[in-house]
């Protein structure tokens, strides 16, 4: 048992970072800090994708065609989780930076970032 999760470390991992994100979404009320959590979510979700397309195996090689095509015999590594992941970090930038700037438009427009006090002045208007 305990040499399968040393041999498997990355998914130990996966699954921390997977509850501290989840954690921070849900109990936090400060919206940086719920930004952040989602950050350490999707950071966990590009862990799990490396992960699982790593070969660890003799004679694996990197995805390049010679010429006379690949033999069925040696292994091959696919570049298709490396690319969606590289995406994923594009969009996962972008949405930081959408969610930075909602919560400073959200900080000049009602001068807190605490989730109750928002639904409260929301209430009250």
């Amino acid at each position: 048992m305990i040499e399968s999760i040393f041999s498997h470390y990355t998914y130990v991992l996966v699954f921390v970072l997977l509850g501290i994100g989840i954690y921070m979404v849900i109990a936090s009320e400060n919206l940086v800090k719920k930004l952040i959590g989602v950050n350490l979510f999707q950071t966990a979700i590009f862990l799990f994708f490396i992960s699982m397309a790593y070969i660890d195996a003799e004679g694996a090689s990197a995805p390049i065609v010679p010429e006379g095509g690949v033999p069925l015999n040696v292994m091959v590594a696919s570049p298709l989780p490396q690319v969606i992941v590289l995406t994923a970090i594009v969009v996962g930038i972008a949405l930081t930076a959408v969610g930075l700037a909602l919560i400073i438009r959200i900080y000049a427009e009602y001068g807190t970032l605490r989730e109750d006090t928002l639904r409260e002045v929301r209430a009250d208007e």
